[in-house]
């Protein structure tokens, strides 16, 4: 927006019952893109919005908000002047209702030019209305299109928000928008902290805000300001017991939107918790309590933890006192969880999986396992790795979802299969493999460093994309069930960045014939193939490469995700040299002219017909080239290939400035066509140049 000189500061805050800390942030951004949208809409010129949220309020600030409308010149056209008087000069029914319309007379109406003549024109300056006026429906419109999935009631009011609302402050400049929104007055009085000041704290404009909510008030409205608080607090804690405080990024931004007044309590609990894994405790820590646990330098967990209170209590200990309180029996849960699932072999879970559904067309996850276990197996053969370690490891993939631990802690499922299977005495790489298969967990995860984590993931995650894909339930818009597009993303880049020469029709192959007997699932490879290599695009694009260097490449549909990346990294490279601009265009130009040939292309060159210099040159070099190039090519070497190659150019560009070939003798026009196959059959061995853009 361009600077305003004249304009009062506007302050929004609405004030509520405790909001659900994990929605917080959404609902602030979209509070605050509603009141910005709705004074763009009416015209209202500002500098600066600003958004600020804490548990029991949504606020907004908004800089140098001019206090009217601008005036607007309104121009309404009417019909045309031929049809607007009649051959005596007299208006027309048109012309008397066009007028009526906007409340004058014809004789006020003027005429302007247009593209389809003459026509009337009703031309006014409307005065811009008070800011003051608008704010409350902007507020109200932007209330009500708040992503709430379900809203509430509350006493008597049909006013309907995500929570009860107990004050609403308007305060434009020094004065109060005077409103009732949500069956509230609006007003300058704003609250304080629950416990430390509950008192109505009044506002005399907005700039006293946040000062005067942080003193006396106890709360800190600005959510950054509030969660680097936090941070600092949490680590400053962590460091006074001798580690460091182990920061989730979710963990951290709910944290801070539980509190208005931020501080750190350190607890400690019973070391004999430490013989169960870690990450159980962890897990119980971060989601049942959310604390903030503590580590070592080396990264093992330390007996402590950190909580963020909501007050600043008189006596600490008793704060400290009561989340060990808590902790503890959380901590004896994960214990007794560990002791009871050892007693038990991951193996002898198996059975047990046949009970549980993975899809009702798919059968159970029981089914799954061995289908996995299959994949994998074949996966392993063919990249000469322990196939015993791929079938066994893909066999208990999904054991330790019937054990008590995971059943408790969803988050560990892999985590605890690993823990379980060293346990059992399994081989440290099928072990390591049970965690490493749902890996990447998500954007930018690790990949399994194991070659047979690898497989038994690729295994896992291709056996579901074939198998929903060969039932029609394929992602739809934003609707993707089974995380299909994670999946495909996920088997991708471990295809790629760990250096597996894989093909995803063989692969796919094995997975359709796993599926044998209880779905066809043979006649979708080819769909989830073109779904995969679509995820290169997003896979490339990401990291910075154009979509028609992918174009290129996609264009020969190599299925062979690691070939993929060789010839995407030389077409990538190609596009920079001086020659490629020109090259790309003599590609383009040949793949014009042979589709322009009915029947079958001609292939061989007779030299005897070679007639012009430049033909015979590029046929010269062509024959040369492909001695050189072609097993380039053929191993794979794609970046060295196309360097070579981009040394035609000048030879390319020769023969299209001084030979026709569509000339009307028609053996010597075969012969040019066939110079030209051969050539664009070397080129295309890389990708399809034609489609890189100047």
């Amino acid at each position: 927006m361009s600077k305003v000189i004249e304009g009062r500061d506007l302050l929004v805050e609405i004030g509520t019952e405790e909001l659900p800390p994990k929605a917080l942030n959404k609902l602030s951004d979209a509070f605050l893109s509603g009141i910005e949208t709705g004074l763009k809409e009416a015209g209202i010129n500002f500098e600066k919005i600003t958004a600020y949220a804490t548990p029991r309020r949504l606020a907004v600030i908004i800089k140098a908000v001019a206090v009217a409308q601008a005036d607007r010149d309104i121009e309404k056209l009417g019909p045309n002047v031929k049809a607007a008087y009649d051959k005596d000069g007299n208006a027309t029914k048109a012309a008397q209702g066009f007028a009526r319309g906007c409340g004058v007379e014809v004789s006020e109406l003027a005429t302007t030019e247009t593209e389809k003549g003459e026509r009337l024109v009703f031309r006014i300056q409307e005065k811009g209305k008070p800011t003051a006026d608008l704010i409350a429906p902007i507020v109200e419109q932007s209330l009500a299109k708040l992503p709430i999935p379900k809203r509430m009631r509350w006493g008597d009011s049909s006013a309907e928000f995500v929570r009860p609302v107990h004050w609403i402050v308007l305060l434009f400049g020094n004065d109060v928008i005077d409103a009732e929104i949500m069956g509230i007055k609006s007003g300058r009085e704003s609250r304080g902290h629950r416990f430390h000041h509950p008192e109505i704290i009044n506002l005399q404009s907005p700039e006293d805000y946040i000062s005067r909510l942080e003193s006396p008030g106890f709360v800190m409205v600005d959510r950054d300001e509030r969660l680097s608080c936090v941070k600092k607090q949490a680590e400053m804690a962590a460091k006074k017991l001798g580690g460091k405080a182990l920061i989730d990024e979710d963990l951290l931004q709910e944290v801070a939107n539980l509190v208005e007044w931020p501080v750190a309590v350190s607890g400690d609990f019973d070391k004999e918790f430490l013989e169960v894994p870690a990450e159980s405790l962890i897990s119980s820590m971060q989601d049942h309590q959310k604390y903030f646990p503590v580590v070592d330098k080396k990264g093992k967990l330390l007996p402590h933890f950190i909580t963020i209170s909501n007050i600043e209590s008189k006596d600490p200990a008793k704060v400290k006192d009561g989340n060990e309180r808590v902790i503890r029996p959380r901590l004896g849960d994960a214990k007794f969880f560990w002791e009871q699932d050892n007693k038990k072999k991951l193996e002898e879970h198996i059975e047990s999986l046949n009970k549980v559904v993975f899809q009702n067309k798919l059968g159970s996850v029981g089914d799954k396992s061995r289908r996995v276990a299959s994949i994998a197996e074949s996966i392993a053969k063919d990249l000469n790795e322990n196939a015993e370690y791929a079938k066994r490891a893909g066999l208990l993939s999904k054991c330790d979802l019937m054990t008590e631990m995971v059943c408790e802690f969803s988050d560990l499922q892999g985590i605890m299969g690993r823990y379980y299977a060293i346990n059992d005495g399994e081989p440290a790489e099928v072990a390591d493999a049970l965690d490493e298969q749902y890996m990447p967990r998500f954007a930018g995860d690790n990949l399994p460093k194991g070659k047979t984590g690898q497989i038994v993931s690729l295994a896992d995650k291709l056996d579901t994309l074939l198998g929903i894909f060969a039932i029609g339930q394929k992602p739809t818009g934003e609707k993707d069930p089974f995380a299909l597009r994670r999946a495909a993303l996920g088997s991708l880049r471990i295809l790629i960045e760990c250096d597996l020469d894989l093909d995803l029709k063989i692969m796919l192959s094995y997975a359709a014939k796993a599926y044998a007997g209880q779905v066809d699932a043979q006649k979708a490879i080819e769909e989830v193939i073109n779904f995969m290599l679509e995820r290169l695009k997003v896979y490339y694009t990401s990291q910075g490469v154009s979509v028609d260097v992918y174009d290129a490449v996609s264009a020969l549909r190599p299925t062979r995700p690691l070939d993929f990346d060789k010839r995407m990294h030389a077409v990538n490279d190609f596009r920079k040299l001086d020659e490629a601009e020109s090259l790309a265009a003599a590609n383009k130009r040949i793949g014009n002219i042979l589709k322009k040939v009915k029947g079958e292309l001609p292939k061989l060159v007779d030299i005897n017909l070679l007639q012009e210099t430049a033909e015979i040159n590029l046929n010269d070099l062509l024959q040369k080239m492909s001695k050189t190039v072609k097993p380039k090519l053929d191993a794979g070497n794609y970046s060295e290939a196309l360097q070579e190659l981009a040394g035609m150019r000048d030879t390319i560009d020769a023969f299209f400035d001084q030979v026709m070939v569509m000339v009307d003798d028609e053996p010597l026009k075969n012969n040019r066509i066939a110079l030209l196959n051969q050539l664009h059959s070397l080129f295309i061995k890389a990708a399809d140049l034609s489609r890189l853009q100047s």
